[in-house]
């Protein structure tokens, strides 16, 4: 039995006295791992799964991006894109979930992927990965920022049908919003953890009633034929599969920021069971939530030619319409998607701040010593949140030069998302999956599938690594060029000026203790 194995035990049984047939079951303590804990742990199980829940809001997020999945592929890709995601989305939560529940810290990925490499390879690869990790939570916060603006304007310009929307207005309505939560983070959140319970009942009650109306009010219905057969390609692309492919990323963004959960782990109280919970509570309710509206929504549409073409840039209003006969209650449900993004843009704030702050701990960052002080009085790392939301209010002036630019930055959310997700999963694989490091009698345990959920994670990332840079349309010309790639350069080169003014230098990962890596 490892040093490291027995600490761990002797940990569990002071800590919990969690005794079960088999023995204590094994999760790092977070000295064994060199990690020091700064923050005091105040969210409990039901927070923490509802908290996840919130970043991800699957109905709501595929609302979103409608847009998108609409013109490349339709309803095929609607519904069956998300079985395809749910599949492929559940083997990366599997590999997340084992990982979680034996080292339940704050930097995730890229604490997984120190604890995993080679030695000689630990503190490049986990850096990357940990950098890919913070861009893909800075991208998706960005993302979320936008929606109350679009929500928002989307609403105006169908009841006002003279007004004309500048640049401008989304711009100011995504700075006060981003303003707004960084603001509530600071001062209000450690005092109202309930937040996250509240923002859970919201989403799902709102769902039931839109779900139950709309299915009450949209007569006649759509033919089973149409709502599951119906493919639309509208993007150009020559090929059935690479539109499919390329408008994947829309079904995908339900489970947008799924690893939110994990980033919460050091102020979450039994987080090697709680993170797992969440990690796959999140899942199956996305599961459940966004298939069942996205079937009831399209039995209820009426007209697929005025959803395509709808110029609110909120499509989902016009198929609210067409199955309640009320733009009253269009609205309304509309208003209430604009609070839930609320929640869940204060979800996302929380969750990147905390993997800047897990990375500035270890000293990864110019201004480490800045970016990972607490506040003594509010308790949270007030420094990282002020600077995340800086760099949210950069990405905001972007979308003031060009909407194509932002839309590309904001897109490389999910790429960087998954990327970050094959960086373990391929040294699990190295490692062949040992129990040095799954111990076996851990909180959550795939056994023999775990092998299959680790090909999967990995295969999964090089597709969305390619195909969600592929341009959405054709021809491509400068307004409709998939501008993902370039923003996955720039950040690439961030990284490695950081990387060779500071981290290099600086930046040490966790690592087992010296004994155990010495046999590996």
């Amino acid at each position: 039995m490892s040093n490291w194995h027995l600490a761990a035990k002797e940990n569990e049984m002071e800590k919990k006295g969690v005794e079960e047939a088999g023995g204590i079951e094994v999760s790092a303590d977070m000295e064994i791992l060199g990690v020091t804990q700064l923050i005091e742990r105040n969210i409990g199980v039901s927070q923490i799964i509802c908290g996840g829940w919130n970043i991800c809001n699957s109905w709501a997020g595929i609302v979103g991006t409608l847009a998108i999945g609409i013109t490349q592929g339709g309803i095929v890709l609607l519904l069956y894109g998300i079985i395809a995601t749910f599949i492929t989305v559940g083997c990366c939560v599997g590999t997340l979930a084992e990982l979680a529940s034996v080292y339940p810290t704050a930097g995730g990925q890229y604490h997984w992927t120190s604890i995993l490499s080679p030695k000689r390879f630990s503190g490049i690869l986990s850096y990357c990965c940990g950098a890919i990790n913070i861009f893909s939570w800075i991208s998706i916060s960005a993302g979320v920022t936008i929606l109350p603006a679009e929500f928002i304007i989307g609403m105006i310009i169908y009841n006002h049908p003279g007004y004309e929307p500048q640049t401008w207005h989304y711009f100011l309505i995504y700075q006060a919003s981003n303003l707004f939560i960084v603001c509530y983070n600071i001062f209000a959140l450690r005092r109202t953890s309930w937040i996250h319970d509240l923002g859970f009942v919201v989403s799902i009650s709102s769902f039931l009633v839109i779900l139950i109306t709309c299915l009450a009010r949209s007569h006649p219905k759509q033919s089973t034929e149409f709502v599951w057969t119906t493919f639309i390609n509208e993007s150009g692309w020559s090929s059935s599969g690479v539109a499919f492919l390329t408008g994947l990323i829309n079904p995908h963004y339900i489970y947008a920021g799924i690893d939110g959960a994990i980033h919460l782990a050091e102020e979450c109280n039994n987080a090697s069971l709680a993170v797992p919970y969440a990690l796959f509570s999140t899942l199956f309710i996305g599961l459940v939530t966004s298939l069942a509206f996205i079937i009831a929504m399209l039995y209820g549409l009426t007209d697929m030619t005025s959803v395509i073409e709808t110029k609110t840039g909120v499509p989902i209003y016009e198929m609210w319409v067409q199955a309640t006969k009320s733009i009253g209650a269009a609205t309304a449900f509309a208003c209430v998607l604009t609070v839930i993004a609320f929640f869940a843009l204060n979800g996302c704030q929380q969750t990147a701040s905390r993997l800047t702050w897990a990375f500035a701990r270890d000293d990864a960052l110019v201004l480490s010593k800045y970016l990972v002080r607490i506040h003594d009085r509010f308790k949270v790392p007030v420094v990282t949140l002020l600077a995340n939301s800086a760099v949210v209010f950069v990405i905001g002036c972007i979308y003031l030069a060009s909407s194509t630019a932002f839309n590309a930055l904001t897109g490389t959310g999910l790429i960087l998302q998954q990327v970050s997700f094959a960086f373990p999963a391929a040294l699990l694989l190295y490692r062949r999956r040992s129990a040095m490091y799954l111990p076996p009698k851990r909180r959550f345990n795939l056994g023999a599938f775990g092998w299959v959920a680790n090909v999967v994670t990995i295969a999964f990332g090089i597709v969305t690594l390619i195909f969600y840079n592929f341009p959405s349309e054709m021809p491509v010309d400068a307004g409709n060029m998939n501008y993902s790639s370039v923003v996955n350069g720039i950040m690439a080169i961030f990284s490695l000026v950081n990387w060779f003014v500071h981290a290099r230098s600086h930046y040490h990962g966790p690592r087992l203790p010296a004994d155990i890596i010495a046999q590996s």
